[in-house]
Parts: C-alpha cells; structure tokens; sequence
C-alpha cells in the first residue's frame, strides 16, 4: 500500500461495479472512502461525515455530477469536487473547470493522473468547514492560502500588524479572520476608516472625550481603543490619518494608554492594533506623510493581500458562492452563470477587486428572469460598475487632485499665490500636492 495524505474520501457513481473498484483501489492507496450510488446518496452521505474531497461520475441519472457539485457547494463551500466521464470532451472540461470543478477526468482514468488529481486538490482547497476563525474568506489559491497561514500564526501573538493591499480586496475580513483566530476572539473587534471622518471627529471617535471638551461635548464618552479593551481594534486606511493624530497613536502604541479629548488623566488599555492601507507608506514617508517611528511600531509583522486578477484561480470559486448567496437572497431559482458568462468573469480586469465582483453578481441577480445568468448580463454589470460611485475615500481624493490641478493652472504653478487661494499654508500646500504627485514648475508658463 502507498502511503499517502490522510484524506477521506466520497465517491459518487450509478455504476455499482466501477464504484466498487474504484474504492479498492484508492483503499489500497491509503485513502478512507465512503461510496455513493446516487448524487441524493451523496448529499446524504457529505452531511453525515466529514469529506475532505468527492469524486463523482458526470453522467447519472435524478442528478449528475454537475448537478451534484452544485449542491455540495451550497453545503460546503470551497469543497473541492473531481467529475470522471466516459463521454468527455475538451468543451465539457473547460466548462466544468470554469465553473468551481477542481479537475475534469475522462474514464477509463489513469490511475496516475487520478492520484496526482487528488493530491493537487487536497494540497490546494479551502481548509475543511470546522475552520470557523475564516469562514467569510473563500479561496482555494495558493498565494491566498500561504497568506491565511501566515495569519492564522499571527493571531496567536499581540504584535501589531499591517496588511497591505488594493482597495476592495477584503483587507478587513481578513483583520477580522484574524481575530476570531486569536485569543482575543471572544471580546469585540471594532473597525474605522482612518480616512472617511474629518481630524476631529476621529480624533473623539478614537480617544474618547471628556464633557465640554469641544462645542457640543454635552457629556463624556469613551472612544474605541476602550470599547475595543480585551479585543482587538482595526485602522483601515491608516496611510490617510492626520499627521497630529499620528503623534498621539504613537503615544498610545508606545505607552498603552489613551488620554481622551478634554481631559487630563490617562487611562490603560488592552487591546490589539491590527492596521491596513492601500498606500505606499514607505513614499509617504519619504513626503514626510507619514511618521517613519508609527510605521515601525505598526508594522511589526506585514502582510500583503493579493489583488483579485493575482487569484485568477479563485473567480469560479467566489463567483458560485457570492451567487449562491445572493441568489438565496432575493432569487432562489437562481443556480449557475452560463460557461459564457463565467468566463467573462474569469477574463475581467477587476480593478475594484472583489469588492467589485460583490456587486457585478448582486446586480447579475437583481436583474435576471432566468436560472442562468447569462453572458450578456454579465457584460451589462460590468459596463454598470466601470461607471460606478467611487467610495468616499477615493472621491475625495479626486476632487482634491483636480482642484490642486485647477489652482496650479490659474496661479501658473506659483504655490504662495495657490496657497493663499487654497486657505493653506505653503507647508501643508506642499504636502498636498506631494500626496497627489504634482509639481508646481509643470504648471509655469
């Protein structure tokens, strides 16, 4: 016998005979199989016992393996599935693989291509469901994966941490992932983006104030380093926080105690910083942005969360489980994308990343009268979203960008007259234009 990765295995097939041998031999490789004769059998069978992959025939009767792999995946998602045919063709395996299928193996199967087949997919699936610290992170890529191990170490430490990655790629799920991993999962996690709330509200917002601390402070209230005590608070954004506000993080980073606005006695906290940006702070700080001692003591640990086109592989596999729940939602007849339209999907640029993918399959749905998504409403959602509202964040940095663009033009690059227009000082009307890359000699005449 072969010794090989423990795994348990379903097999689903309407042939009793092929079943049969098809269990002896991946028993005689070491594998644990439970057997199926029916698609129904099978749900049954995934329900009762802990699989760690499913091997199914295409063709059979009541349900086929298309069919069935439709329904495992409601049930488990991320559970990989392999489909053997004897009537496979290249159009049916790019279809199967396009829509979430692990591997596509026509019958009679190379006993060495099957084993390699089953090694790839438990080397390369989603950890099993009992994994509940990342139940929200669908993903079945490598790259993903190393990452989810990298954070799944981390979460056992309080060191702070700084996640890295484009807007839209789920940098906060994944802070969350890593909370509910750690030792702190049981106390809250509290999210703000550093970016969305002018200085002084995130100033109170974060630190707390004290009653009359500004105009309208009628009482006290504690801010979220202590509504976060014993948990972990997580900084989105944190390239975009104000350079004072900065200071005083570095404080309580250094000191593990916050001072709210208005009062003059610190308190202590216990709470884990979990930080994330979509900016190069290393540039930044070379503007003078941001302080290169926060980024030090924010950074102890890195990691960087992949862009949506660096998970090619991932597509079917969100798309399927964002529609199966958008689908069950609002449209419950609703079942699978076209093989058409699933491969538009796995073709698009996702600028905006998954966040965008959420809303390219909620509109697919909203929009559909049929169990099939089609091509053409796919690209429909696609051309919706390339005219989408920016976030705020992003808003407001292109106004800001067109507005300096419009002052260097009307003062022809003289930044005191630009300044003065601006309501700012030279300095900070330096640091605006360095944020967005301009140069004022680009505007002389």
């Amino acid at each position: 016998m072969t010794s090989r990765k423990p795994a348990h295995l379903l097999l689903v097939d309407d042939d009793p005979g092929l079943l049969k041998l098809l269990g002896m031999r991946l028993v005689s490789e070491g594998y644990s199989v439970v057997t199926a004769e029916s698609g129904q059998e099978g749900l049954k069978a995934l329900g009762r016992e802990k699989i760690d992959l499913v091997i199914s025939d295409l063709r059979m009767d009541e349900m086929d393996g298309m069919q069935l792999f439709v329904e495992i995946q409601k049930l488990q998602p991320g559970m990989p599935v392999i489909i053997l045919t004897a009537h496979g063709s290249i159009p049916d395996a790019v279809a199967a693989t396009q829509q979430g299928v692990f591997s596509f193996l026509t019958k009679p199967v190379d006993k060495d291509a099957l084993y390699k087949a089953i090694d790839d997919a438990l080397e390369h699936s989603a950890p099993s469901v009992d994994e509940k610290w990342r139940e929200s992170i669908v993903t079945r890529s490598p790259i993903m994966l190393r990452l989810l191990e990298q954070a799944r170490m981390v979460a056992q430490s309080d060191v702070s941490l700084l996640i890295n990655g484009q807007s839209g790629t789920g940098k906060e799920i994944l802070a969350q992932a890593i909370h509910n991993a750690s030792p702190r999962s049981k106390n809250a996690f509290i999210a703000i983006n550093c970016g969305a709330l002018p200085e002084q509200l995130l100033e109170s917002e974060l630190f707390g104030h004290a009653r009359g601390a500004f105009t309208g402070a009628v009482s006290s209230r504690e801010g979220l380093f202590q509504a976060a005590e014993g948990g972990t608070l997580f900084l989105d954004e944190i390239g975009d926080m104000p350079a004072p506000l900065q200071v005083k993080l570095l404080r309580v980073l250094q000191e593990r105690k916050v001072r709210p606005l208005g009062s003059n006695r610190d308190i202590d906290i216990n709470v884990r910083i979990i930080s994330a940006t979509h900016r190069d702070l290393p540039k930044a700080m070379e503007r003078k942005e941001f302080r290169e001692d926060l980024y030090y003591r924010l950074n102890v640990v890195n990691l960087k969360i992949p862009a949506l086109a660096e998970r090619a592989e991932d597509i079917p596999l969100l798309a399927n489980h964002l529609l199966r729940q958008s689908a069950d939602r609002h449209k419950p007849f609703v079942r699978a994308f076209s093989t058409d339209a699933m491969k538009r999907l796995m073709t698009a640029g996702w600028p905006g990343n998954v966040r965008q993918l959420v809303n390219v399959i909620e509109q697919c749905v909203a929009l559909t009268s049929s169990p099939v998504i089609s091509d053409a409403l796919v690209e429909q959602a696609l051309e919706g979203e390339n005219t989408a509202l920016p976030t705020f964040v992003e808003a407001r940095n292109q106004f800001e960008l067109n507005y300096l663009r419009k002052l260097l033009q009307i003062t022809k690059g003289n930044v005191t007259h630009a300044a003065r227009m601006a309501g700012r000082n030279r300095t900070e009307f330096y640091k605006l234009l360095s944020r967005h890359e301009l140069e004022a000699n680009d505007f002389k005449e």
